[in-house]
């Protein structure tokens, strides 16, 4: 499968993300414990995972396993990255209002390059650069409301200590990125093996993070395996369905492309949601999304099209070799004459 595709499958899935968890609310909140849902993706992705590893290993040759806890040791490390990134994103709103974190949210585009360069060795061209750059702008111009809001005030008005937080969640969330793609590159181990790994360990983390809910309030809700399912509508099932899918798409491009490809395919999607929120929600466009829009399209043709189509180069280059030989043809041609 080409990873254009993958990606466009990942775009679409991320854009219903939101769209689905909008409609799976009643009367403005949610009937289910919502803290379930990422447990049981999690647990969704596993199955699968380990569905197709076991479909791979009545192949000839078996898919190459390494079961050394040198090796498996490392998988556990992006849940934990992630639970540490959920914490600090509660921590940055309550210093900043849900606007201003959506807009530092952009920050991980840029520090996700930042760390694909610096830990993974990956180099990327001037234009690279100058596309992730616009596209990080493109999101952000879109995201931004009318200067005549007051919203718009708040936005450089909260406290330092809630933009410090809202640059380590970005740093965090393109640290865990990074790291994932890191873990899923480093050998040529079946990627359904590594999937097992890495998601045997995102349920464990999920089922512990229930169960501290459980001890903190004081078990008013009842054991977290007696809320699992209540409130559960076939929308919200979908929602499940829809997280554990797009993170089987972003474990193969973390495999066979890069974080780049993830976080174009991201960004794009959050463009994608907010025009369907148009027909949806009766969401206003705004011309900052649609400039916000122009100006991801121009970066994403900046970043994957070949550079021949993105320069123009003169026509002298081409007609210098002609005259660096007619000259030599000359002097040698004098130098006879001379003799």
């Amino acid at each position: 499968m080409q990873w254009y595709v993958v990606a466009s499958l990942l775009t679409i899935l991320t854009s219903s993300q939101g769209i689905l968890t909008t409609l799976s609310q009643s009367n403005g909140g949610y009937k289910y414990d919502y803290a379930t849902v990422p447990f049981l993706a999690e647990v969704f992705k596993l199955i699968v995972s380990a569905i197709l590893l076991w479909r791979e290993c009545k192949r000839s040759p078996p898919p190459k396993m390494t079961t050394e806890w040198k090796s498996v040791r490392l998988y556990p490390i992006p849940s934990i990255i992630y639970l540490i990134h959920n914490n600090v994103q509660f921590a940055t709103l309550t210093y900043v209002d849900t606007s201003t974190y959506q807009i530092m949210g952009n920050l991980k585009i840029v520090t996700t390059a930042l760390l694909f360069r610096l830990f993974l060795k990956r180099k990327l061209s001037n234009l690279q650069w100058m596309a992730i750059v616009l596209l990080a702008v493109g999101t952000t111009t879109s995201q931004v409301k009318g200067c005549g809001e007051s919203s718009c005030d708040s936005l450089f008005s909260s406290p330092i200590q809630g933009y410090m937080l809202g640059m380590l969640s970005a740093c965090l969330s393109a640290l865990a990125g990074v790291y994932t793609e890191f873990l899923m590159k480093k050998n040529n181990d079946s990627l359904y093996w590594q999937n097992v790994q890495l998601y045997t360990f995102g349920a464990i983390f999920n089922l512990a993070r229930l169960v501290f809910d459980d001890f903190r309030s004081g078990f008013d809700k009842g054991l977290w395996w007696q809320r699992l399912f209540y409130g559960y509508s076939i929308t919200t099932w979908m929602v499940v369905l829809n997280l554990g899918s797009t993170g089987l798409l972003v474990s193969w491009l973390m495999k066979y492309a890069d974080n780049i490809v993830k976080v174009y395919s991201t960004s794009m999607a959050m463009l994608l949601t907010m025009v369907l929120s148009v027909f949806l929600f009766d969401f206003k466009p705004t011309v900052q999304l649609f400039l916000g829009i122009i100006v991801c399209m121009m970066s994403l043709h900046m970043y994957f099209a070949p550079p021949t189509t993105l320069v123009d180069l003169p026509l002298t280059i081409k007609a210098a070799p002609e005259s660096t030989v007619e000259v030599s043809v000359d002097r040698k041609t004098d130098s006879r004459a001379s003799s």
